[in-house]
This record gives C-alpha cells, structure tokens and sequence, in this order.
C-alpha cells in the first residue's frame, strides 16, 4: 500500500503546480485582478489538499472517525456489503475539511467494491444509496467486519483508493480520499456502540466515534 508525504497529498501537486504557473504568469502580464484570484485558488487548493499528522488514540476497544466533518447520522441502516442492518454512523465533509480518509480500526482488507452513481449532496440520506461509491470492508483481529463507504459528493468527482485487498491497516492509517466534498458512512460491528451525536464535529484518526461493549 502506498503511503502518501506529509502535509500534502501526492494527488494534490500537479494541481498546486499549475495553479502557481497559472498565478505567476497572470503576474508577469499585469493582469492583477486574475493574479489575486490564482493566489485565493492556490491557498484553497492547499488547504484541501493538507494532511496533517493525527494523534491516534490506542486504547483498546475503539473505533475513530475515518474523516474530518460533522456527523449527520447516527442510526440502523442495511450494510452495502454485508445487507445486514447495523448501526452506523455518517460524515460529511465539506470542502474546507482535510479529505484524507483513515481506517477506523486496525483490521484486514477483506473486500472492496466500487459503484458508480449520481453527485447529488452528500449530506442527505439518499447519497449512501444514489451516488458513486466505494465500500471497503475491514476484519479486526477479533474476526469482526467492519464497513467504511467513501461516497462522491456534489463537488466530489474522484474517489482515490489507496488501500488494496489483503493490506493491513493500522487504526488511524490513511487509506484514501475523495476530491472536493464528499461523505463517509462506517457501519459498526454489534458489540460497538456509537459515541458521536448528530451535528458533532470529528477528526479523523483521533476522534473516538464507537466504542466496544463489555461482555
């Protein structure tokens, strides 16, 4: 698996580079007016490209949030992979949050799948059913699965994968990202019980969203 450089994303480089060309020779030519709107687009392709370091929580029993965002769901519904009703928890990512994604637990990539879909708002319900999409799920070292689906939004129109069938992710570790606005939906295991409230603000690899019962 490949693991991207700190604090920027390799996929957000080529993008930086032009929008730098592109400011610098609007500067050149005097063109003032579209010089100071290619440096507003430089400093805003930057910031959505960051990746900063988290501190990841390592207590046993934990589940973190696989993105930066606001929860806006907490609640049963079917699992795309498994069809099983679970509990799951939903965020949504607007353009200004940090879009690289991290595994919410440590566990095995045992399946992958890609569906293509609508744009539509991420935000709404419907979005985990109409837009494009990819579901990863994750065995932990307990043999539980885990289901995290990266979901395009309005803006969004790439979702990156980095991680492969058979990686093995630490709790924390970066696995992907999605471009310009977007969502993440992590259905739970049955002996986790969620620990967000709808309208929370999370980050990723640090905020603890689920935690394990006791038996």
């Amino acid at each position: 698996m490949r693991a991207p450089s700190i604090p920027l994303t390799p996929e957000g480089w080529p993008l930086i580079g032009l929008t730098v060309v592109v400011t610098v020779v609007f500067a050149l030519l005097g063109w003032g007016l579209l010089a100071v709107l290619g440096l507003v687009g430089l400093v805003l392709t930057v910031n959505f490209f960051r990746d900063p370091e988290r501190f990841v929580p390592c207590e046993p029993g934990l589940a973190v949030a696989p993105a930066d965002g606001r929860v806006v769901k907490v609640g049963p519904a079917k699992d795309p992979l498994t069809g099983q009703e679970r509990q799951v928890v939903c965020i949504f990512m607007n353009i200004f949050d940090v879009h690289v994604n991290r595994a919410p637990v440590a566990g095995l990539v045992t399946a992958l799948r890609y569906w293509p879909g609508k744009f539509i708002n991420a935000s709404l319900d419907k979005a985990s059913e109409d837009n494009e999409r990819l579901a990863m799920q994750l065995t932990d070292e307990g043999g539980a699965t885990w289901t995290v689906v990266q979901i395009a939004g309005l803006l969004a129109r790439r979702i990156v994968p980095w991680a492969e069938m058979g990686d093995s992710l630490a709790r924390g570790q970066r696995y992907g990202m999605i471009r310009f606005g977007s969502r993440l939906d992590v259905y739970l295991p049955n002996d986790y019980h969620s620990n967000v409230t709808i309208g929370q603000r999370v980050t990723a690899g640090q905020t603890v969203i689920a935690v394990r019962q006791p038996e």
